[in-house]
């Protein structure tokens, strides 16, 4: 069994985003491969013109202080711990070209940081036999 971690975002809310990128970062600082696909609002977080803005939380993460867990912390941004992933290992971020289709984006209008365009076929070519997780 391959030890890739494959992870498709479908969530844009940044609870979520934070989490994956997380998750994203733990993998690649084991030597771990990382495949992650944006689809729908994960892939819409990722614009270019919208990726620095707030994008709220999971319904079940509402409280008066939401972010305070993290704010204790010191946490990075999701964004910055995506780009600390890529920095300390292997891992590609492709937007799912059939939700680039749905929501009428092209691919020049995403972050940088997004590698590539694809369909769910390519991307379970990467993933391989290894880890899949839905987010």
């Amino acid at each position: 069994m391959s030890d890739s971690l494959s992870l498709v975002l479908f969530s844009g809310t940044d609870d979520k985003l934070m989490a994956a990128a997380t998750l994203a970062a733990g993998a690649a600082a084991m030597d771990r491969p990382v495949n992650v696909l944006l689809m729908f609002w994960a892939l819409d977080a990722f614009r270019a013109d919208r990726i620095a803005t707030t994008h709220g939380l999971a319904y079940d993460a509402a409280r008066p202080r939401p972010t305070e867990p993290v704010e204790k912390v010191g946490a990075l941004p999701w964004l910055e711990t995506f780009r600390q992933a890529k920095e300390i290992g292997e891992m590609s971020i492709r937007a799912c070209s059939g939700s680039l289709d749905t929501l009428g984006l092209d691919p020049t209008e995403l972050d940088p940081i997004v590698d590539s365009a694809g369909g769910i076929a390519s991307f379970l070519m990467a993933a391989e036999s290894g880890q899949i997780l839905f987010i």
